[in-house]
């Protein structure tokens, strides 16, 4: 029982001020007994064995099956009457759905301590309000984050603090769970953004899978509300649901840290969801609901699993020195003021625009009646790629996913006659087939080195046969011009091979392409053409090459057409330009023209007179036939080489589907001020799979 130093006042209310738990049990009340209260029931008979606490009281409109309780635990319909009839509480749990979560919590605090499952509250301003009455009434909040009791998070901090991954990058919160139609279906606010007027926000990131994001931010340091700089949010729902069940949520903190968690409920299976910190030395990934941790550094990789502080005890532990001097006071796991960055997510996703509905040509539904739960198409990849290059689902272009930027920041070029429709796009002439669209790569994290780029590029029959913000590259945009190394400045992204350190390093270092201009025109080969202007700028803004490039459509023949490329780049001051293998990463001269192709099956790589990747890779041929079996269809293409110079070929197969025409294979270009740099391309693209006599036939045309 809790020791009192007052009478009580009217209606058992006690001023916090003036209670201190000093006997082994306190008096304890929980409001919602079904649900996730059969836990707190569970782990109440655990505490009340040990003597830490007396379940005294507990109320639902729906009462708990008959030997749930404590034969002296009373049962009341609702907490006021709970409230009225039993005085000298130390402690309220609410279990509750979440839009009771603010008055529940509101009408508790006069009486007792408050622990309330999370989210805490459905709306900043509830949280606001409820943090104003919990300051007023003298009571502390424990809002149920049950991860953050987790031993792992403070080897997560040794970790970081001792430099064990190197610097950190960015954190990323994956979470891919199953649920199905009778989940959606237990009860009226499942499911929903608002009920009756008020706010429920029952989403993937705000309730199934809220401990991802409220644990990423934590390990980000990110407690308070002003800890986040920006939230960004990509909703989406398979199923018939008011709120979002598959979701990106993208933060950035107050110090630049870069959090993105890619969440869904319509996964083919649930994994156990995981944090992953990503270092410049290594990563460290948390499965936080088994408190385990992984680390994977260059000296190998070691697994650790963690024990776990119960929130019900630390928030007694707690209230038991409430009286006691700040250095004797046991802090919150998971207080009030530390969900602010939590409910900014919250509401971020709250107040954003309802989720988009993912088209049923993209889902899968397994199982029958309520069973039956959706499978978004490829969501594990999707999940992946978003998390490994902090893009949203949007900008990974994702077939089911709304239009990067409502498409304001893409051209596209076409061909005139009939074929696959690629889709409403600007620069697209009647009767024409969209083949290829830039990307102005505006939106690009900024380790990847943001850059335009040529994505998605289609054959004539509707093959998609580029690749964009892969997981295993997310630097790897489409087709493009982009370098390693400009007078130390990195346009490629992702980690600098210098000649220094003799190895790959995260250095802060990458620079932009930035589009000053482009413009679409119908060409004279029944195809687009395509002219940009390109400013190539360094962290600090300063341009070091400005580039022209023009690139143009034409159709060959009823399964081919043409895409010519072709780049002038000028020094504005004195330029070295080269990447890995100038700089002394023999085989790895990549840097110039780039086209990442998607993965394939059967894929060959040849020359007139070489055949796979190890032949290829490094020889000066005229041309390079590609073929191979992709997610659309087969298809081939033919690379010509750039006739200003006999560039060595870049080409991966094994490790990575990737072609490139080396500038800068084992020496860089030097350039004076005002000097320049050509180098111009040709690529056929066809359905089907070319024998080496067709591929030369069309090199031959060049």
């Amino acid at each position: 029982m809790g020791t009192l130093s007052a009478p009580v006042p009217e209606k058992g209310r006690i001023p916090a001020t003036e209670v201190t738990i000093t006997s082994a049990a306190a008096r304890v009340a929980l409001v919602g007994v079904h649900g996730f209260g059969t836990h707190h029931l569970r782990n109440l008979e655990r505490l009340q064995k040990d003597g830490a606490v007396a379940l005294v009281a507990v109320a639902d409109p729906n009462p708990p099956a008959d030997g749930a309780l404590p034969p002296e635990t009373a049962v009341f319909g609702n907490l006021d009457d709970l409230l009225a009839a039993t005085p000298g509480l130390d402690l309220v749990i609410v279990a509750t759905p979440i839009q009771t979560h603010a008055p529940l919590a509101l009408t508790a605090l006069p009486y007792a301590d408050l622990y309330l499952e999370k989210p805490p509250v459905a709306s900043l301003a509830d949280f606001n309000r409820l943090q104003d009455a919990a300051a007023a009434a003298g009571r502390s909040v424990q809002v149920g984050f049950q991860s953050l009791g987790s031993h792992a998070l403070k080897a997560i901090e040794d970790l970081l603090e001792a430099g064990e991954i190197g610097t950190l990058l960015g954190i990323s919160a994956t979470g891919r769970w199953v649920r199905d139609r009778a989940y959606y279906a237990r009860s009226r606010w499942a499911g929903k953004r608002s009920l009756d007027g008020v706010d429920v926000v029952d989403g993937v990131a705000t309730n199934p899978l809220a401990h991802a994001i409220a644990t990423a931010l934590r390990i980000a340091g990110a407690r308070t509300v002003d800890d986040l700089a920006t939230v960004e949010t990509d909703l989406y729902r398979a199923n018939d649901i008011e709120s979002d069940d598959t979701s990106v949520i993208r933060v950035r903190t107050a110090s630049g840290l870069p959090v993105t968690c890619a969440l869904t409920l319509c996964a083919t299976e649930s994994v156990e969801p995981y944090v992953t910190l990503q270092g410049s030395e290594g990563t460290a990934v948390f499965h936080y609901t088994e408190d385990r941790l992984s680390v994977s550094t260059a000296a190998g990789e070691r697994h650790e699993v963690f024990g776990r502080d119960d929130l019900t005890e630390n928030l007694l532990d707690h209230l038991r020195h409430r009286r006691q001097d700040q250095h004797g006071r046991a802090p919150l796991i998971s207080s009030l003021a530390d969900s602010g960055a939590f409910m900014r997510v919250l509401e971020a996703i709250r107040t954003a625009e309802a989720p988009a509905l993912i088209a049923g040509e993209h889902l899968e539904w397994v199982g029958d009646g309520d069973s039956a739960h959706a499978v978004v198409s490829g969501i594990e990849d999707a999940l992946e790629r978003a998390t490994a290059a902090h893009a949203t689902f949007s900008e990974l272009g994702l077939p089911w996913a709304r239009p990067a930027s409502g498409g304001a920041d893409m051209l596209s070029l076409s061909v005139q006659g009939t074929g696959h429709d690629g889709g409403a796009a600007t620069g697209v002439h009647s009767g024409a087939t969209a083949l290829a669209t830039l990307r102005n790569g505006s939106g690009v994290a900024a380790r990847l080195s943001p850059r335009p780029y040529l994505h998605p590029v289609r054959s004539l029959g509707g093959v998609t046969v580029t690749d964009h913000l892969p997981a295993d590259h997310p630097w790897h945009l489409g087709a493009g011009v982009a370098l390693q190394d400009v007078n130390g400045t990195n346009f490629w992204g992702g980690k600098t091979y210098t000649r220094a350190a003799g190895r790959y390093e995260e250095r802060p270092d990458h620079g932009r392409i930035v589009q000053l201009s482009a413009k679409t025109e119908p060409g004279s080969q029944g195809g687009d053409s395509l002219h940009q202007e390109l400013s190539w700028q360094a962290p600090d803004g300063s341009e070091l090459l400005r580039e022209l490039r023009t690139t143009r459509a034409g159709r060959v023949d009823a399964r081919t057409w043409r895409l010519d490329l072709a780049t002038e780049l000028t020094a504005v001051v004195d330029a070295s330009l080269g990447g890995p293998g100038s700089n002394g990463a023999a085989g790895s001269g990549y840097g110039g023209f780039f086209w990442r192709l998607p993965a394939c099956s059967a894929a060959s790589v040849f020359t007139a007179d070489r055949q796979g990747e190890a032949a290829v890779h490094g020889s000066a041929s005229p041309w390079l036939a590609w073929t191979g079996i992709f997610p659309g269809g087969a298809a081939s293409l033919v690379f010509a080489a750039p006739a200003e110079a006999p560039d060595p070929w870049f080409v991966r197969l094994s490790g990575y589907p990737g072609v490139g025409s080396a500038l800068a294979w084992d020496r860089p270009v030097i350039l004076a001020a005002g000097e320049s740099v050509r180098r111009s391309f040709t690529v056929w693209i066809a359905d089907g799979t070319l024998s080496p006599a067709e591929a030369a036939a069309l090199a031959d045309h060049c």
